[in-house]
């Protein structure tokens, strides 16, 4: 287990469950990890005439990204469990494919953050689904972080449905 603190100074949940709930918030810290830094390398390559509107919002993502990377966790600490967002941690099998480098085309841009945030937001479910028997406090964390990624998902849709 990798505790932060003294037991003392834990919330009262069995180690087995501290350290399970820490270990599934550790997954998404490090998918919202990968995601700021995908969408910071997709806000450097975006081209085409939606290009500054999507310059923009994508620095409004990454930074709402980061800020729910540290909720999570900021709440594995709560538990006693040294989280690990460090360039080590993304490069296991789980992370997602990189972005190919080069100029990537406005459209082309939507629907990979499309894809991205669906398949995250649905791994979250999951996780969140788990937690629910384990600790409601790290569910809620989940809860509100798919309700974000959920609307960004949506309103990255309705962009998609323009007519090119």
């Amino acid at each position: 287990m990798q505790q932060a603190t003294s037991s003392a100074h834990l919330p009262p949940l069995g180690s087995h469950v501290r350290e399970e709930a820490g270990s599934t918030l550790q997954a998404t810290l490090v998918e919202l990890v990968d995601l700021a830094l995908v969408g910071k390398q997709l806000h450097w390559t975006v081209v085409g005439p939606h290009f500054r509107s999507l310059h923009l919002r994508l620095d409004e993502l990454v930074d709402s990204w980061r800020e729910l990377a540290d909720t999570v966790a900021e709440r594995a600490l709560a538990l006693g469990y040294w989280p690990n967002g460090q360039a080590a941690a993304l490069a296991g099998p789980d992370t997602g494919a990189g972005i190919p480098q080069g100029p990537i085309g406005d459209r082309a841009v939507l629907r990979e953050l499309a894809r991205r945030l669906a398949e995250i937001a649905e791994r979250i479910r999951t996780r969140m689904d788990r937690l629910g028997e384990l600790d409601l406090v790290s569910q809620d964390v989940l809860v509100d972080a798919l309700r974000t990624l959920e609307e960004q998902l949506w309103m990255t849709r309705a962009e998609l449905e323009q007519p090119e």
